[in-house]
C-alpha cells in the first residue's frame, strides 16, 4: 500500500515540473539584439577580412625571423629574411585585393572616422610593401623591426573601428600560427 501511495505521489508530481517556462520570462529580454551590417558595410567586412589575410602573413614572417634570431644559424636567418620578403610580396597582394572594397562610406559618425584611419593603415603597409621585399633579404632585422610598429598601428586602429562599429575585439588582428 506504501508503494501505491509513493508511486502516486510521484506521478502527480513530475508532469508540473515538465511544463515550460512562460514565454514573457525575463530571458528574452536579457539577449542582445544583433545589428545586421548593411550591404555596404558587409562589403566592407569582407575586404578587411581579405586585408587580413596579408596581415596574418606578416606576422608569421616576422616570428619567423625573431625565431631565427635566438639561434646563432646565419643560414636560418638568411632564409627567414628572404621568406619574409616574400610573405611581403604575398601580403601585398591580399592587402591590394582587399582595400577597394573597404569604402569607408558605409560607416558614418565615430565609425567612419575610425573606418578612414584603418584604410589609411593599410594603405601605408601596401605602400611599404615593396621595400620590405626589396630589403628583408638582406637586412631583416631592422626590416622586421619597422614592419612590427607599423603592424601595432595596424592593430590599434583597428581595435578601435572594431570598437567603434560594435564588432567584438579579439586581442590581436591575427595572430601568427606558431609553425615548426
Amino acid at each position: 500500500m506504501h508503494f501505491l501511495a509513493v508511486l502516486a505521489f510521484i506521478a502527480a508530481t513530475s508532469p508540473g515540473a515538465q511544463q515550460p517556462a512562460p514565454a514573457d520570462s525575463a530571458r528574452s529580454e536579457s539577449t542582445p539584439t544583433a545589428v545586421t551590417p548593411t550591404p555596404d558595410q558587409k562589403h566592407f567586412l569582407d575586404g578587411l577580412r581579405t586585408a587580413s589575410r596579408g596581415i596574418a602573413q606578416l606576422k608569421d614572417g616576422l616570428s619567423r625571423v625573431s625565431r631565427s634570431q635566438a639561434g646563432h644559424d646565419e643560414t636560418s636567418r638568411r632564409r627567414a629574411g628572404r621568406f619574409l620578403a616574400g610573405l611581403c610580396g604575398s601580403a601585398r597582394a591580399f592587402l591590394a585585393r582587399g582595400r577597394p572594397q573597404m569604402r569607408v562610406s558605409a560607416y558614418e559618425d565615430s565609425a567612419g572616422v575610425k573606418a578612414r584611419r584603418l584604410t589609411s593603415q593599410i594603405d601605408s603597409l601596401i605602400a611599404y610593401m615593396p621595400a620590405c621585399e626589396q630589403a628583408a633579404g638582406a637586412t631583416p632585422v631592422p626590416v622586421a623591426a619597422d614592419l612590427t610598429k607599423r603592424l601595432k598601428t595596424y592593430d590599434a586602429a583597428l581595435r578601435d573601428f572594431r570598437v567603434a562599429a560594435g564588432l567584438p575585439v579579439r586581442p590581436d588582428s591575427s595572430p601568427a600560427g606558431r609553425r615548426q
